[in-house]
């Protein structure tokens, strides 16, 4: 995504793609990073880490536009990138937030892209859902997080699971060296077997380490949207980011952006 959390990115929202520099941009929506990809101000993006990282471009996408250009824009670059799947990862688990979980503190981003995920059906391109480590952002709990994959699961949307294995903490553990991400490290530390609770964002934020961190659910976007995603579900006809968020604000939830805004404006 083209939105870094504030020690990243002082500005609020997302980046748009004519902010960028460096990029290789595919359409109104996405863009390919590499290394030296950078947004206003001279800030690397996570995309422009992991490029690094790879060794190869990695995709940036723009959520300003919109669920609908956003799934237009996705599925030209899938076909552009000769891609068969796109899945949609989040990490922690409020993309199947209802909105009125305590610590709820950024649905929009979310959201917004989970409802592009269902939209790319129309474009005939295969997506898949995914949240990895549960409750690693320390917004919903790893209780709160399985239960709602279990409603997704009711509904017939869950697609399996997958635990980290060596391979893949090694492979993360040199990610998260380059890249400035806490909820991805708190995976690494529930993979290991650590247990209890971890402290992120300054201090601002608890995260209770359980094994179920270290999982990924996979789930069919249509039928999250039908039961559990109740956000994603409300945005999915917005016509741009700051109508989606206008809606979510509408059902008296506070989004990412509408903090950032205060933020700077203080």
């Amino acid at each position: 995504m083209s939105w870094e959390r504030r020690v990243v990115d002082p500005l609020p929202g997302p980046r748009r793609l004519d902010e960028i520099e460096n990029a290789e941009r595919l359409n109104e929506a996405v863009a390919l990073a590499q290394p030296d990809t950078r947004g206003p101000g001279g800030f690397a993006f996570a995309e422009s880490r992991m490029a690094e990282v790879l060794g190869e471009p990695t995709v940036l996408v723009d959520p300003n536009v919109g669920p609908g250009a956003l799934a237009a824009g996705i599925a030209d670059a899938a076909g552009r990138l000769d891609c068969d799947l796109v899945a949609f990862v989040d990490v922690g688990g409020d993309v199947l937030a209802h909105g009125d979980e305590p610590s709820l503190a950024s649905p929009l981003c979310d959201a917004v892209m989970l409802a592009a995920a269902e939209a790319l059906s129309s474009h005939d391109v295969a997506a898949v859902g995914a949240v990895f480590g549960p409750g690693c952002d320390g917004e919903l709990t790893p209780a709160e997080v399985a239960d709602r994959v279990g409603e997704v699961a009711e509904a017939g949307g869950l697609l399996g699971a997958w635990g980290l294995t060596p391979e893949a903490i090694a492979e993360l553990e040199a990610a998260v060296a380059r890249v400035p991400t806490e909820a991805s490290a708190q995976a690494l530390r529930c993979a290991r077997g650590e247990r209890g609770e971890a402290r992120i964002r300054g201090g601002r934020r608890a995260v209770e380490l359980t094994l179920l961190g270290s999982l990924t659910f996979y789930f069919d976007p249509a039928a999250a949207i039908a039961s559990a995603a109740r956000l994603a579900r409300a945005v999915r006809d917005a016509t741009d980011l700051d109508d989606a968020h206008d809606r979510l604000a509408a059902l008296g939830v506070r989004t990412e952006l509408e903090l950032e805004r205060e933020a700077t404006s203080a």
